[in-house]
């Protein structure tokens, strides 16, 4: 008798790729037998007034590349989550804990995780630093 593997799906920009992000796809993946991360798309970012240092296709290279990632789809609207989870067969939904019961909504379709962030490091806190160097580069 075989069980279908389990699926496990995040969002997210994932610019200047760095540790922390590395640290959630691997505790993601860990979760189940397979990851799917949602790249955000240039469009969908600059829509949030997000501006990315990297393009969409680079970024989505970088994290396709992470061994803990078995694939790699845009993410162009809020709303696409509950299709994709649906057209992916998704039974974990897993965000930061920045997002803690944002994503709730979900529960009916699939479980939802949210993870804590790896401390001193973020995407931002780069940026900041390269700014004014004067900034710490960790928290």
């Amino acid at each position: 008798m075989s069980t279908r593997a389990k699926t496990v799906i995040t969002y997210g920009t994932f610019d200047l790729f760095h540790v922390g992000h590395v640290r959630l796809l691997e505790r993601a993946r860990s979760l189940g037998d397979r990851l799917i991360v949602a790249v955000s798309e240039d469009s969908f970012n600059e829509g949030k007034g997000k501006k990315s240092y990297s393009s969409y296709a680079d970024r989505s290279q970088l994290v396709a590349a992470c061994r803990h990632v078995d694939l790699v789809i845009p993410e162009l609207t809020w709303e696409q989550k509950r299709e994709d989870i649906i057209a992916h067969n998704v039974d974990i939904f897993v965000m930061g804990d920045d997002w803690q019961g944002k994503f709730d909504f979900l529960n009916d379709i699939c479980e939802v995780v949210y993870l804590s962030r790896t401390p001193e490091i973020s995407s931002s806190l780069i940026k900041s630093h390269l700014k004014n160097p004067a900034t710490p580069a960790v928290a």
